[in-house]
């Protein structure tokens, strides 16, 4: 878990350390504005970002009940990032599995990518989607409800 929280520290600390070099050149304004946009990346690259994760077994259950995607993902990933952001609010009915917390979920997501941990991939009906469009996501969610 602590994996998770590595990129979003390092964003604080670094941030951290060029606000005050800008408070002590005296540059209040610049030294706020330079903070906020590291806590923000910070937060963005943080676990907390992303709806809360469960396990793979967990979530191919609940996939199985109410036909709704499963995505494979990890902290700090570009692509899974980019699919949260696109997804808005109906990312929240989607299953979320953090593959640096769950082992069998980046089994999984080995087994569907030849072995590599390629995120975001999303599992539909059984078929897994390597990186796929976030329109298209949108569009599997609607078809499920």
């Amino acid at each position: 878990m602590m994996r998770a929280w590595i990129l979003p520290m390092l964003l604080m600390l670094c941030g951290s350390a060029v606000a005050t070099g800008l408070i002590f050149a005296e540059d209040v304004g610049a030294a706020t504005a330079v903070l906020l946009v590291f806590l923000v990346l910070a937060g963005v690259n943080s676990p907390l970002f992303f709806p809360r994760s469960i396990s793979a077994l967990e979530a191919q259950r609940r996939s199985a009940v109410d036909g709704r995607p499963v995505v494979f993902w990890r902290p700090g990933c570009t692509y899974c990032m980019r699919l949260r952001i696109r997804l808005g609010r109906s990312a929240r009915r989607l299953h979320w599995v953090d593959i640096w917390r769950d082992p069998e979920g980046a089994s999984a997501v080995r087994a569907a990518n030849d072995g590599d941990e390629t995120v975001p991939t999303v599992v539909v009906a059984g078929r897994p989607h390597t990186n796929p469009d976030p329109e298209w996501v949108r569009e599997q969610i609607s078809s499920s409800a």
